[in-house]
Parts: structure tokens; sequence; C-alpha cells
């Protein structure tokens, strides 16, 4: 069975007093068990499942992973088993876990320090016993991720010359790195003057900033594109700022900003990822008095982990 392809996602203008021209992409509207950015790069992945001779997925995540969900929905579609790997740090009951075990995933939880290992235990074991397994780095990361996001840059250049408006700024929430990286190389190929703001939602400088520009270059590289390294650092901000206690934590202020959201756009935003860059990106904003720039602000799914936090508002 196949998804098909990724539609084209909307881009909104918000409702907002304070920030007259901002706008939202909803890629949280991929039409795909609750879209994201992770719909987004898993289709790709599975595109090359799909034209190869595979019978099982691996891949790995935390419960709160939105990779992981979808990876185990396209996989059940398909028929196709599928192992995930999950850190014991963060195996908590998420809505994002029960949909992984609905759709027959199999979940093996070790400590985070036994995840490399596990991975290529789980392989080897798997193609010992005839199986032909295919591997989903986390998060999708790799040059399939990072296209998937070069893409989406093509898609923001195809609605402003359409609508003939330019994005000055554009921000995201900045995870594993391929969603961040195939901006900045959309840009580069482009040669655009966008300024791109990724938004950390766990990783610290200079390690964050560093995955990012890996896969920066890999890309670069494996597309025989030419660069200018200089021009490439100054293109990746990644901002730390942001982070709080890392993954998946929660603040009063965060919460506020979901909630303002709902109120406000309708729109649903969640602690770990979307509402963390959206509140630092609102910060950001104010400390650099860019309040009549065009902002655009990139949903990159979530929407499950949604209602993880209104269970907990709920409880209180």
């Amino acid at each position: 069975m196949s998804t098909g392809s990724i539609s084209r996602t909307p881009i909104c203008k918000l409702n907002d007093r304070e920030l007259p021209y901002l706008y939202i992409k909803r890629d949280d509207l991929i039409p795909y068990c609750f879209g994201g950015n992770k719909a987004r790069k898993a289709q790709l992945f599975f595109e090359e499942i799909d034209n190869g001779d595979y019978d099982t997925v691996v891949t790995y995540g935390s419960s709160h992973s939105n990779h992981c969900r979808i990876v185990a929905n396209m996989a059940a579609a398909r028929n196709m088993d599928c192992i995930l790997i999950s850190p014991t740090e963060v195996s908590d009951n998420t809505y994002n876990s029960i949909m992984m075990d609905l759709f027959g995933a199999k979940l093996i939880t070790v400590p985070v320090n036994e995840v490399h290992d596990t991975i290529e235990n789980t392989i080897a074991k798997l193609k010992d016993k005839g199986h032909k397994p295919y591997f989903i780095p986390g998060g999708g990361h790799g040059n399939i991720g990072t296209r998937a996001y070069v893409q989406c840059f093509d898609e923001i250049l195809d609605y402003e010359k359409e609508n003939d408006i330019k994005f000055d700024y554009i921000f995201f929430a900045s995870g594993t790195g391929t969603t961040h990286a195939g901006l900045v190389c959309g840009q580069l190929i482009h040669k655009t003057c966008h300024n791109i703001i990724g938004i950390s939602i766990a990783r610290k400088n200079p390690r964050g900033r560093d995955v990012v520009l890996e896969s920066i270059y890999d890309y670069l590289n494996e597309s025989k594109i030419s660069y200018d390294p200089e021009d490439v650092q100054n293109k990746t901000v990644f901002i730390d700022d942001y982070t709080g206690d890392g993954y998946g934590a929660d603040s009063e202020m965060i919460s506020q900003i979901i909630q303002k959201s709902l109120i406000s756009y309708g729109v649903a935003l969640d602690s770990t990822y979307t509402g963390k860059a959206f509140s630092g990106m609102l910060d950001y904003v104010k400390k650099n008095k860019l309040e009549n720039k065009r902002i655009l602000f990139i949903h990159t799914g979530g929407t499950p982990l949604f209602f993880d936090d209104l269970n907990k508002w709920r409880r209180k």
C-alpha cells in the first residue's frame, strides 16, 4: 500500500494584533496520521522501502516521538513488521505511544547508552533469521529527511511568488536537525536572503548547531552542490535559549502560549516541540524588535502531544 505523495501544505495569515505579518505553514495538516514534519520525511523513506525488497522497519525514538508514530502507521498500512527501539529515560505513556501499540509495533526499551548496540544487534538478528530489515534513523535523520525540507522550502518560495510577498524570517522547532538542514540547503540552492531561525527543543550549542551543519554538508556534498563554508555557517542560526529542562520539558509560560494559540488562532501546539518553538519565536521577535517583519512559523506537527498537555491541565 502506498501513502501517496505529500500535498503542498497551506500557509495561512494569523490574526495577531501584535504581529500583523505573522503567517504559519501547516505541516501538521499533511493528510496522514496527524501529519507533521515526520510524515513529510517518512513519505520519502517509504518510497525507498516500497521500491526495495524489505519486510521489516526498524527505527528509534521515545514514547513522545511523532516519528515513531508515523513510521509505525506507515509500516502497519503495508502489513510490515515494525520494531521501535526506545530509551527507558523517556518511556512514559503518551497518545503517540498508545498509537504505536495500536499499529502493532514491537517496542524494545533500553537505557539510552545501549540504544546504538541494541539497534545493531536487532538488525543483525533479523538478517540471521532471513528477514530484510530497513533502518530509518531516529527523527528521519539523514539526507532523505533533509531532502524533504528542501522540498518544503520550494513550497515556501512558490507561495511567495504566487502571493507577491517575501518572508523576512522563518521560525520552526529544531530537533534532530534535518528539518533545519533542509531549509538552509533550500536557501543555499536558491540563493535567497531569508533569515532562517531554528529554535532548539532540547539540544544546546555547540552540539545542536554542529548536528545541523553536519546534515547540511552531507546533503550538499552528496548532491554535488557547490557552497561557501562561511556562507553555510552564517545562514545556520540555532537558538538554544528556550530548551527549558530539555526534551519534553513543560513550563507555565509555554502552557499559556499553547492555550493562547488554540483560543486566538484555533491552532494546537504542544509543549515538547511546537509550543516551545512558538514561545521562543515570540520572545526572539520581541527582543530583536521584529514586530513589523513578515514572519513565517512552520508548524512541524505533534497534535497527539497537545492532547497529552490537555490531560495534564484537566487534572489540575
